[in-house]
């Protein structure tokens, strides 16, 4: 079992992030992972910086902690030749520290550029395996060409090549999504603790480690915990097809706006009682999630860290599955 931090970028500016991270090193956590957007998913939450700089400010600050990208889509706002360049570059810089987490991408970032985001689900996996073929293609060295259906490679070479390469994660909600996992990546990345995630990857021949970020609001009193996650974080009830499909951050505040406190409750762990938010866990583990990230909503980032060297981190830690995964 390993545990990370998930660094809120939409949240936070870059400098804040970085300390952040440094934070979480102090306090135990194995990794963080920041999401890479170019918007938030919503206004109000104010920030959006590149994930890419933060990740290489964070690999000069720390010396020990693990960073992951939660996740990139390398197929239309980025060029997967790019992030072939990009992980290397940041592998070597983090002395192998790093894990690149990609996916399809949501409509919310990748519409901004070029031709835009593809309408249909298919195309987008379809870009997807392009795309992981070219990263895996330029990683084993020298100059390389690709002619896919939708992506080309010409001549390209990645000079500055670790010999370790880094780890690739696929974020998956569904049996295509986990196939392509199973058999482009290294290990699966999942926003959703659902069993049937986990049961289609290893179903497919995936076995490699298991991210899922696990929702948790840190306050004082789960009140406060709850009313700060409603204020920012209310669009993760939405679920991944909306989250995939909506341009802007004012549609997701539209989308949102019948979301109520009752919800968050249900669904994050809120508060400081221990036992809910080793509960919220439990639910992850018991879906096969072997890599566990505490993405806390809550209005006290320094609190929360706190909280989980305190209160949290041994029990986390012991947690194993406690009944046979659907």
């Amino acid at each position: 079992m390993q545990v990370g931090y998930k660094l809120a970028a939409e949240a936070f500016g870059p400098a804040e992030l970085v300390r952040q991270a440094v934070l979480a090193e102090e306090a135990g956590f194995d990794f963080v992972e920041v999401s890479d957007h170019y918007h938030p998913w919503l206004d109000n939450q104010g920030h959006s910086p590149f994930a890419w700089t933060v990740l290489g400010t964070i690999a000069a600050r720390t010396s020990r902690i693990g960073l992951a990208t939660g996740v990139t889509c390398p197929t239309v706002r980025y060029h997967p030749a790019v992030i072939a360049q990009a992980a290397a570059t940041l592998a070597l810089l983090s002395e192998g520290r790093f894990v690149l987490g990609v996916g399809s991408g949501e409509r919310l970032n990748e519409h901004v550029v070029g031709p835009g985001f593809p309408d249909a689900v298919k195309p987008r996996h379809d870009l997807l395996r392009e795309a992981l073929e070219i990263i895996r293609l330029l990683w084993s060295g020298g100059y390389q060409s690709y002619e896919g259906k939708h992506l080309r490679v010409q001549d390209a070479r990645v000079f500055d090549l670790p010999d370790e390469l880094p780890l690739i994660a696929v974020a998956a909600s569904g049996p295509e999504s986990t196939r392509i996992a199973a058999e482009l990546g290294d290990g699966l990345f999942a926003t959703e603790g659902k069993p049937s995630i986990v049961r289609h990857y290893r179903d497919a021949g995936g076995t490699g480690p298991c991210y899922g970020e696990v929702p948790m609001a840190w306050a004082p009193d789960a009140h406060t915990a709850a009313r700060a996650a409603l204020e920012t974080s209310r669009w993760a009830l939405t679920g991944w097809k909306v989250m995939s499909e909506l341009p802007n951050p004012v549609n997701f505040d539209a989308a949102t706006a019948t979301v109520r406190e009752e919800d968050i409750l249900e669904k994050f762990a809120c508060g400081a009682d221990p036992g809910r938010y080793v509960e919220v866990a439990q639910g992850f583990v018991d879906a096969g999630f072997d890599r566990l990230v505490m993405q806390n909503a809550g209005p006290d980032p320094d609190g929360f860290i706190d909280f989980y060297r305190r209160e949290l981190d041994g029990r986390i830690r012991q947690l194993e599955p406690n009944r046979p995964r659907a």
